[in-house]
């Protein structure tokens, strides 16, 4: 595969998640002026996006592989602390993702209520972590080389 595919879908997949975060804040907006149906279409929307995303980063994951670290040896440590933080988050906000999506929908507002606001902040981390991922990877530093899953975390 060349560079610039593998390049090209991390870039696209960090915009979705973006988008993402950004659907979560105005649903936020709406809920709190208490628009319910506004708040239904953009935490769908939402959820769309998120879910675009992981379809684009399992594709590269496994289609391509995965991108190393290719900054300084001095940074290694950090990432790695980084991207199980962000790895962590992002497994809990899905998780908690579809509890919320489900409570909404079948109109179990009270379990809604009490998971819907933990989630978004999950997820905004989670969001925001895995644009510093991005940034790590192809931004700030050079890519590293592409490599399986665990060796892409883990190294060796």
């Amino acid at each position: 595969m060349n560079f610039a595919v593998a390049t090209f879908l991390p870039l696209v997949s960090t915009i979705f998640i973006a988008l993402s975060a950004i659907f979560v804040a105005i649903g936020w907006y709406f809920i709190a002026r208490r628009k319910v149906e506004a708040h239904k279409k953009v935490m769908f929307w939402a959820a769309m996006l998120a879910t675009i995303f992981f379809i684009l980063y399992l594709s590269k994951t496994i289609f391509i592989g995965s991108t190393s670290f290719g900054g300084p040896d001095s940074a290694l440590l950090f990432y790695r602390v980084f991207l199980i933080i962000h790895i962590t988050l992002a497994t809990v906000a899905a998780v908690l993702g579809i509890i919320a999506l489900v409570t909404g929908y079948k109109n179990k507002f009270a379990q809604h209520r009490k998971i819907g606001p933990l989630t978004s902040v999950i997820w905004f981390f989670s969001a925001g972590t895995g644009i510093v991922v991005y940034f790590m990877l192809y931004i700030i530093y050079p890519a590293g080389e592409t490599t399986n899953l665990f060796r892409a975390i883990i190294g060796g």
